[in-house]
Order: C-alpha cells, then structure tokens, then sequence
C-alpha cells in the first residue's frame, strides 16, 4: 500500500515553542537555544497510524505579531493545523485563537491547540478559562512540554489519526 503524505502547519505567536516542539516530535531533542523561524522550515516525519504509513510534512511557520501574520500561501494544502500557546504567557493563548478565527473558513481542516512549555510550573499563567476557550473552539487543547517530551508525540499522533478518519 501507498505512503499517505499529510500537510500539518505549526501555528502560533514567537516564542511559544513550535520549533522545539517540531524538534521533539521528529528528532526527540530540545535545545536551549531560541532560534526564530524565518519563513517556514520544513521536517518530516513518518508514522504507522492504524496499521497505515503516513509521511507528516510539518510546516513549522514564522511566529505572528502585530506587524507580521502568515501567509495563506504557506496554508494552501494542509491536512491538518497545530495552534501553539505558551503556557506562561496568556496572550499567546488570544494570538492562536485569532489566527484560527482568520483561518478556519478557508482551512476547515482537524486543528488541535498545543498549550506548551507545562514544565515551567512556576511560571505557568494560562488558567482553565483559557483551555475551556480554545475547547469550545474546536481546539481540543493539549498542555505540552517540548523540553520533557511530554504529550508531544500523542498530540501529532493524535491529529494524524484524524485526518485519516
């Protein structure tokens, strides 16, 4: 049987930890280092989802702000969206509900939001109002930490198996 290729673009604000997370999920690494994505960086990672091959292409694209927002371009074929929020920052959590407001019309693909950085446990500021938002969103949010690992792999698992359903 033939690899299936799936299309997932990593959205969110800078800083919330997309790159990490792209990192831990494909590598299983973590770097310290803050490297900001200019453009898109693209990896891939392949998967066995309910006995099928599947080749993620993961679109890890430039952080939003203000001044910059992403391209609908970079979003054009996507199989499937990842909303990342930093858990120590709740306007980060806004920043992702609002690109998936802007996008949701012309993407109606699976999305879930990837609340990470759950390993700063000191400095953790998103409460459950914040989660119970993105919830109701459609988003299905999962608290991550591209640090220890943890809920990474579910989470792409996860929203792999949906775009197969």
């Amino acid at each position: 049987m033939a690899q299936i290729k799936k299309k997932f673009c990593m959205l969110g604000a800078f800083g919330v930890g997309k790159t990490s997370l792209v990192a831990q999920f494909v590598h299983s690494i973590f770097s310290e280092k803050y490297m900001t994505t200019v453009g898109v960086k693209l990896d891939r990672k392949d998967v066995c989802i309910e006995g099928r091959d599947v080749c993620l292409m993961i679109w890890d694209l430039h952080g939003e702000d203000e001044f910059m927002s992403v391209k609908d371009s970079y979003l054009r074929g996507s199989s499937a969206m990842l909303f990342v929020s930093d858990g120590t920052r709740p306007e980060t959590v806004r920043a992702a509900l609002d690109i998936r407001r802007r996008t949701r019309e012309a993407f109606p693909v699976p999305a879930l939001s990837l609340v990470n950085k759950n390993d700063l446990t000191d400095e953790w500021r998103v409460a459950g109002a914040d989660l119970d938002v993105l919830e109701r969103e459609g988003l299905d949010p999962r608290t991550t930490s591209a640090k220890t690992g943890e809920n990474v792999e579910g989470a792409f698992r996860e929203l792999a198996r949906r775009t197969l359903a």
